[in-house]
């Protein structure tokens, strides 16, 4: 997939931009705060419904501002015709998603028409800090995919949220709650198990993905590793093989989350929260079999990052038959020479297309040569974007 036109509208600092992009490699330069990462954040709520920058909307909104509006043109192998998508956030009215003029009844429903991939600088939390963060990227890799999974995935927070609140209910005698908590239990087994079955098998195949990713950018020598573990499963690592396959492992999660949930009712019900399912799962990363979150340089944390986007690209280039659009946002500044030659050399090899935000246009100009059709320099200064 691939945008070829965008246009922003009090989006941040750009009052009024509109930029044609290439089909390939558009890298976007200039100094700090002039609006770089605008322009690709921009891009990810057209594919995601949401900013990867900022906590809301309403920061989203220039300054003195009441609305923001942000359109986009897109194409590839995905969607054989053009169409165009268009997010508008008001402080009254909330947010709202168009495709080619057509409201969507639900925000979800943009999850997936176009995939994106995105780096950034937030993502050594992904490896350094606590599994919330490792679950999100987990979620938002899969959802894009599946929208069956998507569906699961809002269906058990909706239950979750009722069965927890019915958990609060401290004046309740215990033999009421757990017959009122029994039809939750039922739906939360049923979404959950799903979740977490997707999660195991989509990871298992994840992992050759992930060791190639590595090995392109920090070289032989360094095995990247994962478990997957989540407490429906008592904390044991769940993997897929010829005994442990497809249904029999969904029959196996829903019996033992059934077993899990019967089990810890009275500490739900002393604590008012659920303690086992999905959202409390976990990937715990290694490399050379020590965990990174514990033993890892900040060195290896960046480049595990970038070996996890990498794989997810190459993931979903196969799943889907087309490369989703990749966002870097100033990641080049934290790689050495060989490491910024060896990515640029992997981006230019694939067709997919590819935006990058830096500082420093000549971290790229001493790699390589922009061809005129497929690649374009951009110039960033005060919201104003030239073509250089």
């Amino acid at each position: 997939m691939l945008i070829t036109r965008l246009s922003l509208t009090g989006f941040r600092n750009h009052v009024d931009t509109a930029v044609a992009w290439s089909p390939r490699l558009n890298i976007i330069t200039g100094p700090n705060g002039a609006g770089k990462t605008n322009l690709i954040d921009a891009i990810h709520y057209l594919c995601m419904s949401r900013s990867f920058v900022a906590a809301t909307d309403q920061y989203v909104v220039t300054t003195g501002e009441k609305m923001f509006s942000v359109e986009g043109t897109f194409e590839g192998a995905i969607r054989s015709k053009a169409f165009t998508v268009r997010c508008s956030y008001s402080r009254g009215d909330g947010k709202k998603i168009f495709v080619n003029d057509s409201p969507l009844d639900r925000l979800s429903d943009l999850i997936g028409r176009v995939p994106v991939v995105v780096l950034s600088p937030d993502d050594k939390k992904l490896t350094s800090e606590g599994p919330a963060e490792r679950r999100s990227f987990l979620d938002a890799f899969i959802a894009q995919l599946s929208s069956a999974y998507l569906r699961d995935l809002m269906d058990y927070r909706r239950v979750l949220k009722q069965r927890n609140a019915l958990l609060g209910e401290y004046r309740m005698s215990r033999d009421t709650m757990k017959s009122m908590i029994e039809p939750w239990d039922m739906q939360l087994v049923a979404a959950g198990s799903r979740i977490v079955h997707t999660r195991a098998v989509t990871l298992d195949r994840y992992a050759s993905y992930l060791e190639q990713g590595y090995e392109t950018i920090a070289g032989i020598g360094h095995k990247p590793a994962f478990e997957y573990k989540s407490n429906v499963d008592g904390y044991s690592n769940i993997r897929i093989n010829k005994s442990n396959e497809s249904s029999d492992l969904l029959t196996r999660i829903q019996e033992t989350y059934a077993r899990l949930l019967e089990e810890s009712f009275d500490k739900d019900r002393e604590r008012q929260q659920t303690s086992v399912g999905p959202h409390r799962d976990d990937i715990v990363f290694y490399l050379n079999e020590l965990e990174l979150r514990k033993f890892g340089s900040q060195g290896q944390h960046r480049l595990f990052a970038l070996a996890l986007k990498l794989a997810q690209r190459s993931y979903y280039a196969d799943e889907l038959g087309d490369l989703p659009i990749f966002l870097l946002d100033d990641v080049f500044g934290d790689l050495d020479p060989g490491k910024t030659s060896v990515l640029l050399e992997m981006l230019l090899a694939q067709t997919g297309q590819v935006f990058i935000t830096a500082a420093n246009r000549n971290l790229f100009t001493d790699f390589f040569t922009p061809s005129k059709e497929q690649d374009a320099f951009f110039s960033v200064e005060a919201g104003a974007v030239s073509i250089s």
